[in-house]
């Protein structure tokens, strides 16, 4: 009995001295955020919310809440929820049509004390109108013009009327590429147009591609709340500095599930330049068809990682072409940064102005070597529209002209001729071909042009099957069809 009273003595005594000396920790843990805060040495968990507050008192002022007023093309009711752009791209969530004017609301930021504000294009897209809520104390509603916006980004900047004053509160972009996973960060919007709403989160993971979301994509995704009306807003680092711009969700209800998408500071730095300076947006052009490397792929061309970008193609009288790059070259490094995969490779290439120049590393036979190149113009297509109707098989094609590429969304270095329209009934119709379709060849024929598309088909007969090497999306696909 008295081994086990001087067992429980002993006991007690050890939870009243980690009482102790968690009260003391406490009092140290206070007086060394006191020393940082001095109004909250009190009170170690207001002295961690510090950060939090002063950052969303100092950058709520440059946040705004965005109204776009456009035609009646798609007649959204403007009292309902549901009428954000963000919403439709990427929840899926009911359309309500009305015969009012479409409006779009959304989220942006302002970027220079002129009144620049940066938001998604999806936001002020077709804008006829544009009035911009202040939530700077001054509750003023102030008229805004469009500069400019990059569909392929999905980024647009608009300016505050010069009237209103050139003093605006701004925030600053950051440096995305110094983010870390697991960094705290903090939303501001305006999801569901509650104005100034702050939400915080980590960063959960960065460089996310093949969302589908934007043509060119390396996407920051974060747990931070983020909802409709959230669109355009800013994502803010402790440093006060924006570090991403909120576009997307994934979500199965329509509302926030913890995983959210924000572009890169970096690429919005490049384009706000570009828009602000000039009103549109010119890409770096390499001229390259890529591929990632599997183990099969690596085995076979004698490297041990599958670390890489592999050239499939090399375009004729491209950039790439004149650097001596070569079908089977391994892209490593660009300016001495490791490439990963070809979609890194890609957005950097893409995000460089035309003329830039750059060293790529390469991996042919197993030799490293370093190639300089300059950049092209992304865009910069010599190929104009001649849209042919092919009677045989039922189906109308052109050449892949800047506004097919667009269209259709392809990329620079796709070659073939694109599906503009089909006849009902036709045999392409009933074979599943669809207007977009790459018609990359006929009856083993490579074909790269409207030309080449007639000549591949002059000696067609009625009867005859004709084999068409067609791509929808990624996907190659033979198709055989019998002409009428």
């Amino acid at each position: 009995m008295k081994c086990l009273f001087t067992g429980m003595i002993l006991f007690i005594a050890a939870l009243s001295t980690h009482g102790v000396a968690k009260e003391v920790a406490s009092k140290q843990e206070a007086l060394a955020y006191g020393k940082q805060y001095p109004s909250y040495k009190e009170t170690p968990g207001k002295a961690f919310s510090k950060p939090f507050i002063d950052l969303a008192k100092s950058c709520t002022p440059a946040v705004v809440f965005i109204r776009a007023e456009g035609s009646m093309e798609r007649g959204y009711d403007p009292n309902s929820m549901f009428n954000d752009e963000f919403f439709f791209h990427f929840f899926g969530g009911p359309r309500q049509r009305s015969s009012q004017p479409q409006v779009s609301q959304g989220s942006g930021f302002i970027i220079s004390k002129e009144g620049h504000i940066m938001t998604n294009l999806h936001v002020v897209r077709g804008a006829k109108k544009l009035t911009v809520f202040l939530q700077d104390g001054s509750n003023r509603q102030v008229a805004a013009t469009y500069v400019g916006g990059d569909s392929h980004t999905d980024i647009a900047v608009i300016k505050l009327d010069d009237s209103y004053g050139n003093n605006y509160p701004y925030l600053e972009l950051g440096d995305s590429n110094n983010l870390e996973v697991g960094e705290w960060v903090v939303a501001i919007g305006n999801p569901f147009s509650l104005e100034a709403s702050v939400s915080a989160g980590i960063i959960s993971a960065k460089g996310r591609q093949g969302l589908q979301i934007t043509d060119y994509e390396d996407f920051i995704q974060t747990d931070a709340a983020i909802n409709p009306g959230n669109s355009g807003g800013p994502l803010i680092d402790l440093d006060k500095k924006v570090v991403g711009m909120n576009t997307a969700i994934v979500s199965q209800s329509g509302g926030y599930m913890g995983i959210g998408f924000a572009i890169p500071s970096n690429i919005l730095q490049n384009i706000k330049n570009q828009l602000v300076e000039n009103g549109v947006v010119t890409r770096g052009f390499l001229g390259v068809s890529l591929q990632p490397i599997d183990p099969d792929l690596a085995e076979a061309f004698g490297t041990s990682t599958t670390h890489g970008a592999l050239i499939a193609d090399v375009v004729e009288g491209s950039p790439a072409e004149k650097s001596g790059l070569k079908q089977g070259d391994i892209v490593t490094k660009m300016n001495g940064n490791p490439i990963k995969n070809p979609g890194q490779l890609r957005n950097d290439v893409v995000l460089l102005p035309p003329g830039t120049k750059v060293e790529l590393t390469i991996n042919r036979n197993g030799k490293l070597m370093n190639i300089p190149v300059t950049l092209g113009e992304y865009g910069a297509n010599t190929l104009t529209s001649s849209t042919t109707v092919s009677r045989h098989l039922g189906f109308s094609v052109d050449n892949l002209t800047n506004e097919n590429i667009q269209r259709f969304k392809f990329n620079q270095e796709d070659k073939g001729v694109v599906v503009v329209s089909l006849e009902p009934n036709s045999p392409a119709d009933k074979a599943g071909i669809k207007p977009g379709f790459l018609i990359m060849a006929v009856n083993h024929q490579k074909v790269t042009a409207v030309t080449e598309f007639n000549d591949a088909l002059q000696n067609v007969k009625s009867g005859q099957r004709v084999l068409l090497l067609v791509r929808q999306g990624q996907v190659m696909k033979f198709y055989t069809l019998k002409a009428e």
